[in-house]
């Protein structure tokens, strides 16, 4: 049997993250035909947003991270969508636990939907250390800093 084309990984993690997504109260969930240039993402289905979705043997790195969080962004607007997510394959992992990737305003406009019942550790973020600084910095916490 040939080796399966890249293609081919990505249809298959697709139609995955449409099964999740079917099962996990998204029941209009599905596959979106590639327009191009117009790409709109790979999901559609869910009112307001746009899924993007990427198959690697191996975990991007953070330039690669950052450049499908543009072409995610790009296929956001020409979906008309107000949020768009990428969702990244992690090897060896089940669907449920590879990774959804978004700007932060996305998850911070998320945040302000919901009321937090005020116990628990609430749901993770990941980011880097780095950009929490400077988020915190951007909002007025911490002191100046020495020009170097």
């Amino acid at each position: 049997m040939p080796p399966r084309r890249p293609k081919d990984k990505g249809t298959d993690a697709e139609r995955t993250v449409v099964r999740y997504l079917q099962a996990h109260g998204f029941p209009q969930a599905e596959r979106r035909a590639s327009n191009g240039n117009h790409d709109r993402g790979d999901i559609t289905g869910i009112p307001g947003i746009c899924w993007e979705v990427k198959y690697r043997d191996a975990m991007p790195g953070d330039g690669q991270i950052n450049t499908w969080l543009i072409e995610t962004d790009r296929e956001r607007e020409n979906a008309n969508a107000d949020l768009g997510f990428l969702v990244v394959r992690r090897p060896r992992a089940a669907v449920d636990s590879w990774w959804a990737v978004m700007p932060f305003w996305a998850l911070a406009l998320l945040a302000e939907g919901l009321a937090y019942p005020g116990h628990g550790p609430g749901w993770p973020a990941r980011m880097l250390l780095s950009d929490l600084v400077e988020l915190l910095r951007a909002v007025g916490y911490g002191e100046p800093l020495e020009e170097r």
